[in-house]
């Protein structure tokens, strides 16, 4: 077999329509098009969700409600629930091995509910005021750390 002798399949290519040839053609005087009205004219054509002047659907219908693009991107934890957890320095990996924080959660924010019952202290995660002052009221410590933004893109300057 050679490059030369390849050849798409039978009936895969068809020749083009040719519209406006005579009457013999099934294709002549209108071209398939019908008589009159707007879609026969060349260039004629109505917009998508056009409704001849009528108040389209998409706009009789009322806009509602937004679907995030990260959903549950932040886990939220109840201060009642870290005496579950098992390590003395609790982090968002303890919170995922102790089953409290999906796997597909990035971040974590502690939150008054529940009692606390035990010192703990908190490294990278997010807290909240009145579960802060909790855990500080037992002796516990919260390290929070910062998110770091990106750096930002600064506008290129025209050098003449």
């Amino acid at each position: 077999m050679r490059l030369n002798d390849l050849s798409p399949a039978i009936g895969s290519k068809t020749a083009r329509k040719r519209v406006g040839r005579g009457p013999g053609s099934n294709w002549g005087k209108t071209a398939g098009r019908g008589h009159k009205g707007q879609k026969s004219r060349s260039g004629g054509f109505h917009k998508v969700g056009f409704e001849g002047g009528q108040m389209p659907l998409q706009r009789r219908l009322p806009k509602r409600g937004f679907t995030p693009l990260e959903p549950d991107a932040t886990a939220q934890v109840r201060l009642g629930d870290l005496a579950r957890v098992s390590a003395e320095v609790i982090d968002f990996a303890a919170l995922v091995a102790a089953g409290l924080v999906p796997a597909t959660a990035k971040r974590a924010k502690v939150f008054l509910a529940g009692k606390l019952e035990k010192k703990v202290s908190l490294n990278g995660l997010g807290v909240t005021k009145g579960a802060k002052e909790a855990i500080e009221a037992l002796g516990g410590s919260v390290t929070i750390v910062e998110p770091v933004a990106p750096p930002r893109k600064l506008p290129k300057k025209n050098v003449a």
